[in-house]
């Protein structure tokens, strides 16, 4: 297998990348028919995390970090370094250290399938990590991999340049030449939502909002006043 680090990549324009910052995951996933969203073991490190930038791919060899070394010099401010490994792995892969490193690169943060360390310090930086593992296990650095290539992390393909959006219900990848159709159905999904919270905020019931009581009837739920009723297995 050829081991390659590719230095240029596309990314989107920055102005469609902004008209995302403000969208959750969950309002993206959904945005999108439902796809995109990474498996839900990856864990933000701190509670108020949350990123939106582009990604930079890293293919690495378990329990060793060279590659993510070889990505930073790879990131330009916005970026967002996405880490997966070829097989399975809890070590602690990146500690503050890393961070410091990307930070000074315009890194806005983290997501890797393996584990992360000094998460106290990477969390008084502010450096957003989505980790599968949080592990005091070091790494070497010994074995090639690559960089900016097409990846699966965590169960979801991303390519380089895709966005990447986090916060605590998890992490969601945009397809880069989606943005601008994702940012603007996010929105409307937005405004829809606002327009039923009010709703549900004056005491309407969610069954009459979104029509359940036809649904429920359709599928033979019936009401009954009081009493003991015998439940089908």
């Amino acid at each position: 297998m050829s081991h390659v680090i590719v230095k240029n990549i596309d990314r989107p324009d920055q102005n469609a990348i902004e008209k995302l910052k403000s969208f959750g995951t969950a309002t993206v996933h959904e945005a999108m028919g439902r796809t995109g969203l990474m498996n839900p073991y990856l864990r933000p490190i701190y509670d108020t995390a949350k990123v939106c930038g582009t990604a930079v791919t890293v293919s690495a060899h378990p329990g060793d970090n060279l590659m993510i070394h070889a990505a930073i010099e790879m990131c330009q401010p916005g970026d967002v370094l996405v880490v997966t490994v070829t097989s399975d792995n809890t070590d602690g892969m990146f500690g503050d250290l890393l961070g410091v490193s990307a930070q000074s690169r315009g890194v806005e943060g983290l997501i890797i399938d393996a584990g992360v360390r000094d998460t106290t310090e990477l969390t008084e930086m502010k450096f957003p990590v989505w980790a599968k593992a949080i592990s005091a296990k070091g790494t070497v650095k010994a074995t090639p991999g690559s960089v900016n290539i097409p990846v699966v992390c965590a169960g979801a393909i991303v390519n380089p340049g895709d966005v990447i959006i986090g916060d605590r219900d998890g992490v969601v990848i945009v397809p880069k030449e989606d943005v601008e159709k994702v940012a603007l159905a996010a929105h409307a999904r937005e405004d829809r939502e606002a327009k039923v919270r009010q709703r549900l905020a004056k005491g309407e019931l969610g069954l009459d909002i979104y029509g359940l009581r036809e649904k429920l009837e359709n599928l033979g739920v019936t009401y009954v006043d009081k009493g003991t009723v015998k439940v089908e297995s």
